[in-house]
């Protein structure tokens, strides 16, 4: 890109710079010796092209919404719309979480984002005995679809997005929003959003996994073939970096094992039969946004153009829309502090303009109080006016990529993606991400980055305002928003009055008939479906996949 003449003046001059920049740093040095990224990277004084000599503009850059996408999903980006502002909500029973699900939309959100609690997360109804003191503390209780058909009342299916973060039991809690649509008369080829669905991930860092890795791997392709025929605008999957740097990875970790996850995803639909450009267009990514801003919107770049050049060249995929990557951001909850906890707002925005400027597809927003509890109405309206004020009085969403051809930028999206590069070599010469998991590679590897980063803040190296510099005498939070302890006999009772009100013949037949489709081949979602709409609980469904796939048991010794 550069002319040879002209970038051997830039490294001759680049030199001077240096050592006439030493000598002055003698009378005037620098605040620290090196810097580094947020991910502990060290950062050079001075970029020039001499950093991006090798730079080729059609094959690493391009255009956006073209091969390989490092400026972005799509051409216009921001100027055709902006970027989704899905808010994550979810607390308590589903009669709570539709009054803030309304509440949002009401405030300007323009997609829904539900937080299941603990149980429904691992399958369990609010009646069981694992279940009990933790119904609707983290997200909100569904027990049914009785509970699903409430969660969205008045709001129609047809009209608005909903994304889900649920994992092991994804499939039995996308047939019942399937559910909910079939009784508003919206049938499933025009439901709109995604399901999290990546159980990897799951291993690795997060624990709320079911089933052993194999039957969980048909569950997942299961809702890949079902979806390609049946709910065509759904995503079938968001496979997740997001908990990966919430557990202490670095950038190029993120990037490295979340897609060494996709591409474990994609092998498994591969050999279960499926074409690749049926299903990776609906393939989607979930990644977190921290503070350090530059660093950040490099990695979203490298992780595009990583996964283009990975979906054509590594699956031969021949449909643009598999090899574009979609991303869903959400700012990093690990970054908030419980001290001064009015400074998270200034976190979150950083955060805000990272994803923007990285090219996100849609966005959550943390509010300033989820270091100590759930976030109040208040809390939530600022973490959205956060992202409008960005969209609407900013600027960065005028122009396509702004910091195309930043020296620095250009260089750290290269080194992101060769680092993530390395790792996933690494995963393959292991046998896969199932197999790395399996013997705590990766696992291994977030913990090392994750207690390097804790080192640093003990030791002052690495300052977190108002945590371990620019501390002040705080008074107790006030105001805080807590779930009723009530709400797990509330959640009871409701189970009851279902068990003793539904066709109980009918729901034994219809968890026989899935118990018996688990023994064999047949995709499952039809009989979940099925189970479901006939008022089967998730702990039922769950229970029965339980008996016939047993429990995932970690075995690493880390």
């Amino acid at each position: 890109m550069f002319d040879k003449e002209k970038l051997a003046k830039i490294k001759e001059d680049s030199h001077a710079f240096e050592t006439k920049t030493q000598k002055s740093l003698e009378k005037r040095p620098e605040r620290q010796e090196k810097f580094y990224t947020g991910s502990g990277d060290e950062v050079n004084r001075l970029y020039t092209p001499a950093d991006i000599e090798d730079f080729d503009y059609s094959e690493e850059l391009g255009f956006p919404g073209k091969y390989p996408y490092t400026r972005g999903a799509q051409p216009t980006m921001y100027r055709g719309r902006l970027w989704t502002m899905r808010m994550y909500a979810g607390f308590a029973t589903a009669e709570e979480s539709n009054k803030r699900y309304k509440y949002l939309i009401e405030q300007g959100s323009a997609g829904l984002s539900v937080a299941f609690d603990l149980p429904t997360q691992i399958g369990y109804d609010s009646d069981h005995a694992l279940s009990e003191g933790e119904v609707g503390k983290v997200g909100v209780a569904i027990d049914s679809l009785a509970d699903m058909e409430i969660l969205f009342d008045g709001i129609p299916l047809d009209k608005v997005s909903t994304s889900m973060t649920i994992n092991a039991p994804a499939s039995v809690l996308l047939a019942m929003y399937i559910a909910v649509g079939e009784k508003q008369g919206v049938p499933a080829e025009k439901l709109r959003g995604t399901i999290q669905n990546d159980i990897l991930k799951e291993y690795i860092a997060r624990g709320t996994y079911i089933f052993p890795t194999e039957p969980s791997m048909r569950l997942i392709t299961n809702i890949f073939e079902y979806c390609s025929k049946n709910v065509p605008k759904w995503n079938t999957i968001s496979i997740s970096g997001y908990h990966i740097r919430e557990a202490g990875s670095t950038a190029a970790q993120e990037v490295g094992f979340t897609l060494a996850d996709g591409i474990a995803y994609v092998d498994a639909a591969i050999k279960a039969g499926l074409d690749v450009d049926s299903f990776a267009p609906r393939l989607s990514f979930f990644f977190n946004s921290h503070n350090d801003l530059l660093e950040e919107i490099a990695k979203f770049r490298a992780a595009r153009r990583l996964w283009a050049k990975i979906m054509k060249e590594r699956f031969g995929a021949k449909d643009a829309k598999s090899m574009r990557l979609k991303f869903h951001t959400q700012t990093g909850g690990s970054t908030l502090t419980a001290q001064q906890p009015e400074n998270n707002i200034v976190r979150v925005a950083i955060q805000t303009l990272a994803a923007v400027l990285g090219g996100t597809q849609s966005l959550h927003t943390n509010s300033k109080d989820e270091a100590l509890a759930l976030p109040t109405e208040d809390s939530v309206r600022t973490a959205l006016r956060t992202q409008q004020i960005v969209a609407y009085e900013s600027g960065v969403t005028n122009t396509v990529d702004p910091l195309a051809g930043s020296y620095y930028i250009e260089a750290k999206t290269k080194e992101i993606e060769e680092r993530a590069m390395e790792y996933i070599r690494k995963i393959d010469d292991l046998g896969g991400a199932p197999k790395a998991i399996d013997i705590g590679y990766i696992q291994q590897e977030i913990m090392d980055a994750a207690y390097q980063y804790q080192k640093e803040v003990e030791s002052n190296d690495r300052i977190v305002v108002g945590m371990n510099k620019f501390q002040i005498k705080e008074q107790p939070p006030k105001g805080l928003l807590r779930v009723d302890p009530s709400v797990g006999e509330s959640q009871k009772e409701k189970l009851a009055k279902l068990r003793a009100e539904r066709d109980n013949e009918a729901v034994k037949e219809k968890l026989q008939a899935l118990k018996e489709a688990c023994k064999g081949n047949d995709n499952l979602m039809p009989f979940i479906l099925d189970a479901v709409r006939a008022y089967a609980t998730l702990g039922e469904v769950c229970g029965v996949m339980r008996e016939v796939f047993g429990e995932y048991q970690q075995s690493v010794n880390l």
